[in-house]
């Protein structure tokens, strides 16, 4: 169980609702509610409390324990827990919880395929995405036509966008497909559709984006299009080390959870998008 008395931005930033310091200011705003009656800045909760934000009461965990899952994306799938338009959201294809929620680790476009984290911990989640955590995000993007070694100089160096400066720390070579070109890339941060607008910024179409690493986190080859994979104990603490916070014990699937992992990940994919170019070693 959670330590009683927490503060009360400690219990809400677990939700994965946002940082403790986005949740002080939601409660000066006047959006919780605690056991009815309206919060302040400096309240503290136990286990029993009812918690809502906007008149809605949130899911909570016990914040003692974690789990962490790993998601391949396809495309054509959201990344929010529901869509006003009724596609498909990548909630959809996740175990369900008794307690707590399913916190996506940053975001992927609709057309953007590759490597989903979630996780139970928001602090986890709000960690792993803050800029100050210097994490690698790798893709493979598939451009169309030919880049010059200016144009690829010019994205290592940084590039300008409305939103302030972005640039690729690496840019490695992944061989041509036609008259396309395959690259693989790395940034160090998740803005919205940073690597298409980067790509575009230099005249260029990109044609396929995945995401295939996040920091030290690969997509395994068993793992598939709209399958997903519990991670160990090992991996999970690797994961809390990068975002520089101190492990919690894993809380164990249940058997029913398992055997539904079991099942997704025996099926038999659909035919297999074919891959331009070779993997580089360098990430």
């Amino acid at each position: 169980m959670a330590e009683p008395d927490e503060k009360l931005q400690k219990v809400l930033a677990r939700t994965g609702l946002g940082s403790r310091r986005e949740m002080e200011r939601w409660i000066e705003a006047g959006r919780v509610q605690v056991n009815g009656r309206l919060a302040t800045l400096g309240d503290r909760v136990d286990a029993q409390a009812s918690i809502s934000v906007d008149g809605k009461t949130i899911a909570r965990g016990d914040g003692a324990r974690t789990r962490v899952l790993l998601y391949h994306k396809p495309p054509g799938e959201v990344t929010s827990r529901k869509d006003p338009e009724g596609r498909k959201t990548v909630f959809d294809h996740l175990p369900k919880l008794k307690n707590g929620r399913w916190i996506s680790v940053g975001r992927l476009d609709y057309n953007t395929s590759g490597l989903l984290l979630f996780t139970t911990d928001g602090e986890l989640a709000n960690a792993l995405m803050h800029p100050s955590s210097n994490i690698e995000r790798e893709y493979m993007v598939r451009v169309k036509g030919e880049v010059s070694q200016e144009t690829l100089d010019i994205l290592r160096e940084g590039v300008m966008l409305e939103d302030g400066m972005a640039r690729f720390t690496d840019i490695q070579d992944g061989g041509g497909e036609g008259s396309n070109h395959w690259y693989y890339v790395v940034i160090m941060e998740g803005r919205t559709r940073e690597v298409r607008r980067l790509w575009e910024s230099q005249d260029c179409t990109v044609s396929r984006l995945k995401r295939t690493r996040y920091g030290n986190v690969f997509i395994p080859s068993r793992v598939k299009q709209g399958m997903y994979v519990e991670l160990e104990k090992k991996e999970v603490r690797d994961i809390y080390r990068q975002a520089g916070l101190d492990p919690k014990p894993l809380e164990q699937p249940t058997p029913e959870e398992k055997e539904r992992e079991r099942r997704q990940l025996s099926k038999r994919p659909g035919a297999a998008r074919k891959k331009g170019g070779k993997r580089s070693r360098k990430a």
